[in-house]
């Protein structure tokens, strides 16, 4: 049987092992350079440092550094697997912080047991980072740990664990007590689980305006009361002044259930008798203290949220420590104090009841959300967070007196985050999201042996970003399946030659072909070709997409999708397009694949297709038609005459795109030069369009930055063509398929959806 953990163990282990890596941020390439950042030229910045402290932001990346701190104890549903087992989890979290704040990470797994190790530990490597995010440390320990470290340290120290599912649900909670119309001061809570992050949300709620005689907490023996021996402090906070009841008679008339102990706890029957309008929120992960149907079906009145992906309302801790410690890191905080976490709670809450753009109901497959019972707390991916929760931590810091450098105009820093927030979105996951929001797109793989192919199948089935088909004879793809040690559960596969369409596609394909030399007996025979077979399945609707290759040459999967789909209406051409995000921009280069020597009409086509591409992306295009001249510089040379002529004929077809050119790749991207050289310029910007004279530059341009550069790369994207057809390279990658497959999906759904 295939090993279901053996692609997660691949991942991790994959060509270097682990999740992370070390990149300087300044050049050293020559004996300047090393002078410079070291001997001699280092001990003016050590210098500086030791005059005044504070300079060490200043010539260091301190204040954008976090440690990642654990000692395995306890490890999400792990529990306590040492500091060892617990690396991988740390290594994760740092690439959180990376993807959605840009804040860089060392994961410092600790070998201690006491609290009194792991705040020697902490203090003494202080120095180092611009704030502390403590994790996965067993209560009580980590309520002293956090407790001391913050008063001994003066950078910002924070437990994830109590701390980012305390502001999450409390913003849900704020909203909710909104819509149903409750004072806060009066509404009652029933809290099941008594750990760290019960505890956190606990004294939130309380901080929010939750009287604490209201909340009933509830451990693993029943119901916390004051009689209790031995209760430790934090217990002894939340403990009731009444007499013992069970959570069933706790929850009688209760406004709401807060849940964050095991699943299963809480059952249909116990509440029933809750208040009008009761909010549930059922955290327990993966599996919440009750099912959110059986919630719905016990209290279809009720507003819920969990801790999962595939229900509306989830708590998702990422909503919230990469944009704290932003807001932190940017205004040198010392700490991060009470009212800070109050502020990104209701910059959440408000961020809920905003108007939701196009490119966030996109990503998330939806054409609408809006402030309700299915929506009180924002979307894990949505990239406005950032824009809201870190300028109001940096606002709530310098009102709480431990901003060392107070944000001095708040409208210019969102302003600054923008950047970041495209980084953070990448060019995948919008798209990735959108499509496991609707995972019912049958997207089809012809080369259904191929290695590479299975394995993204696995990963697409796993992840429910479509549902791939592979074509080819079954027993050889089970066999080569089984090899690879590849789960095939739940992926179609499908023989072409013994279909029960064969017959209807074939003449199909007979039709369409029988004046161009095909003969029925012929039709049938290519329709057997899983190439064909798979065109023909989307031209009748019974796929959303096809995705060839790898392991094939390109133009031999690329003809038989033209001759069965043809070009898309309005298009002359079809083209190869491939989008990269770079550190500070998305770039689509055309045509990377299929043209080799375009004429002037082509070159316009070409142009046209990449900036369909580029606005499937939310980016407006602004294209740029690349030559070895500069508008005009070489103006008798034909093939700058060529590149000229396409500028005309884009202009003619599409008057509101901005283009320009003939232009040189550097003229193109750098907007300085083209402000002091060239200021008629018909790009507002820098291009973010390029399209290259010839597939020989666009093709070496392409490859050269994939390989030197730290770009991430979407494509080949076919564009151009009748229906969502793309072609992998022959050594495309498991990623390649499965970003490819995930774009195809998103353009079945635009045809299903009209768009």
């Amino acid at each position: 049987m295939p090993d279901p953990l053996s692609e997660a163990l691949r991942y991790h282990a994959g060509a270097r092992a682990g999740k992370l890596e070390v990149v300087p941020t300044k050049p050293l390439t020559t004996q300047r350079d090393l002078s410079l950042a070291y001997t001699p030229g280092v001990a003016e910045a050590c210098r500086a440092i030791h005059a005044n402290p504070h300079e060490v932001f200043s010539y260091t990346a301190k204040g954008n550094l976090v440690a990642v701190v654990t000692n395995g104890t306890a490890v999400l549903g792990l529990g306590d697997i040492g500091p060892e087992a617990g690396k991988p989890v740390m290594e994760g979290k740092a690439n959180l912080f990376k993807k959605f704040a840009d804040i860089d990470v060392f994961d410092i797994e600790l070998d201690a047991s006491t609290a009194d190790e792991i705040v020697a530990a902490v203090k003494a490597i202080a120095p180092t980072f611009g704030g502390i995010n403590l994790e996965d440390i067993k209560a009580p320990e980590c309520f002293e740990v956090e407790r001391r470290l913050q008063e001994e340290l003066d950078i910002p120290v924070f437990h994830d664990d109590q701390h980012g599912t305390a502001i999450i649900s409390a913003a849900a909670l704020l909203n909710t007590i909104e819509l149903t119309g409750r004072r806060i001061e009066q509404t009652t809570i029933v809290v099941s689980g008594a750990g760290a992050a019960a505890m956190a949300c606990a004294r939130l709620y309380v901080s929010l305006g939750i009287d604490r005689s209201n909340i009933k907490m509830f451990d693993s023996r029943g119901l916390i009361t004051r009689d209790r021996p031995d209760l430790h402090p934090q217990k002894e906070a939340f403990a009731s002044a009444g007499p013992p009841m069970s959570m069933a008679e706790a929850l009688q008339g209760a406004d709401g259930f807060v849940g964050l102990s095991v699943a299963g706890i809480l059952e249909p029957p116990m509440i029933r008798g809750m208040a009008d309008r009761p909010f549930i929120f059922a955290m327990a992960n993966p599996d919440p203290e009750i099912p959110y149907e059986d919630a719905k079906a016990a209290r279809s009145d009720a507003i819920i949220a969990t801790g999962r992906s595939d229900h509306p309302n989830q708590v998702n801790n990422v909503l919230g420590f990469p944009f704290v410690f932003r807001g932190a890191l940017d205004c040198r905080a010392r700490k991060i104090t009470e009212a800070m976490k109050v502020a990104a709670t209701r910059a959440l809450a408000d961020l809920a009841k905003a108007d939701v753009p196009d490119e966030v109901l996109r990503a998330y497959g939806v054409s609408r959300l809006a402030f309700g019972p299915d929506y009180i707390i924002p979307k894990p991916f949505d990239p406005r967070v950032l824009l809201y929760v870190a300028p109001a931590v940096a606002e709530a810091a310098e009102a709480s007196g431990v901003a060392r450098e107070p944000i001095a105009d708040l409208g210019l820093y969102r302003e600054g985050l923008h950047q970041l927030v495209e980084r953070a979105r990448g060019l995948i996951t919008p798209l990735i999201h959108r499509a496991r929001a609707n995972p019912l797109q049958r997207i089809v793989f012809p080369m259904g042996t191929n290695t590479t192919v299975l394995r993204a199948a696995q990963i697409l089935t796993d992840e429910q970003i479509c549902r791939p088909v592979l074509l080819g004879d079954v027993e050889q793809i089970r066999a080569a399946a089984e090899e690879a040690r590849i789960d095939l559960s739940g992926t179609e596969l499908v023989d072409p030659s013994h279909s029960d369409h064969l017959d209807t596609l074939s003449e199909t394909l007979w039709i369409a072909r029988q004046r161009k030399g095909t003969t029925r007996n012929a039709a049938q025979a290519m329709a057997r070709d899983p190439r064909y077979f798979g065109a023909l399945l989307v031209k009748h609707g019974l796929a959303g997409g096809m995705v060839g290759g790898p392991g094939r040459p390109y133009k031999h999967t690329l003809r038989p999708a033209l001759r069965v789909l043809g070009l898309a209406q309005g298009s002359g051409r079809a083209s190869g397009v491939y989008a990269m995000l770079f550190k500070d921009r998305k770039v689509f280069f055309g045509d990377c694949t299929v043209n080799v020597e375009p004429d002037a009409e082509a070159l316009a086509e070409i142009a046209l297709n990449t900036a369909q591409v580029a606005e499937r992306f939310g980016q407006e295009p602004r294209v740029a038609m690349l030559s070895y001249s500069d508008f005009g510089e070489h103006r008798s040379d034909p093939a700058v005459e060529r590149v000229q002529r396409a500028v005309e004929i884009v202009r003619a077809r599409r008057p509101g795109l901005q283009i320009d050119g003939e232009m040189q790749a550097d003229t193109a991207v750098n907007p300085d030069k083209v402000a002091q050289s060239f200021p008629f310029c018909a790009l507002q910007g820098p291009a973010n369009v390029l399209v290259f004279p010839d597939l020989t530059s666009g093709n070496i341009a392409y490859k050269l930055l994939e390989q030197l550069s730290a770009a991430e790369v979407l494509g080949p994207i076919l564009a151009g063509i009748g229906a969502p057809v793309h072609v992998i390279p022959v050594d495309g990658s498991v990623t390649d398929v499965v970003n490819v497959a995930a774009y195809a999906a998103n353009q079945a759904l635009d045809r299903v959806q009209g768009r």
